[in-house]
């Protein structure tokens, strides 16, 4: 019981996170999982959390959404989350784990890195939508690295905010069906998931009333050092 708590307070810390800074509450919510659930049940259960939580977001941010922009975007991460969801059902479990204690790593560096990126066409977008449907299907949430490609397309706030959640939304619906058919989503971590999408949802709520009021670049540094510390730990337990 008191591990189920400490999952939920997580669970609406990292949405409330997610609604002020745009990403990383998936990435930081999921080494909590990995060592709740183990690796596989982890990237499910996660999933289930994060469509309710990226829902939410798309609900609350529902006028702002630029709908094309999702649209070329699910072009690529459809199929791309499929392949990617069904290579991650056969993946070994200590290489599964230690690819997602590289994966924190990598989004720590890349956001360095890469604080912002060019506007692309939408062809190189579309390539983007299917790197990222590809990538969460195996490491559960690749916001970090896509979050300057929407930035570059002059989206800000709500408008970010609600468009990239809803192309997250896509990504997640195809993974579940995919998980479901592979019998990777079971009864159990869909009770799971479901049960900490009320606490998702509250800090959607929470992240969208502080949005305004509180600096993001503090947030981010929180999030690259829990980051950077759960890789370490993902990494050399295996």
């Amino acid at each position: 019981m008191l591990t189920m708590f400490l999952v939920v307070i997580a669970a609406y810390a990292t949405a409330a996170l997610s609604a002020v800074a745009g990403f990383g509450g998936g990435v930081l919510l999921l080494p909590v999982f990995v060592k709740v659930f183990g690796a596989r049940d982890a990237i499910a259960v996660l999933t289930v959390a994060q469509l309710a939580s990226n829902g939410s977001r798309v609900w609350f941010n529902r006028h702002e959404i630029d709908r094309r922009l999702v649209g070329i975007f699910a072009y690529g991460a459809v199929p791309a989350a499929a392949a990617g969801a069904w290579l991650f059902t056969t993946a070994p479990l200590p290489a599964l784990t230690r690819l997602i204690g590289v994966f924190l790593l990598v989004m720590v560096v890349w956001r360095r890195w890469r604080p912002t990126a060019a506007r692309l066409d939408d062809v190189a977008f579309a390539a983007v939508g299917a790197a990222s449907g590809f990538g969460s299907a195996l490491v559960g949430s690749v916001g970090p690295m896509v979050a300057p490609f929407f930035l570059a397309r002059g989206l800000v706030r709500g408008a970010y905010i609600g468009t990239e959640a809803a192309s997250a939304v896509v990504m997640h619906l195809v993974k579940l069906a995919v998980f479901g058919a592979a019998a990777v989503l079971t009864a159990s971590n869909t009770l799971t998931g479901l049960a900490l999408a009320p606490a998702s949802t509250a800090g959607a709520w929470t992240g969208k009333k502080i949005v305004d009021r509180l600096p993001v670049p503090v947030f981010i540094t929180l999030v690259e050092a829990g980051l950077v510390t759960s890789g370490l730990l993902l990494i050399i337990g295996g």
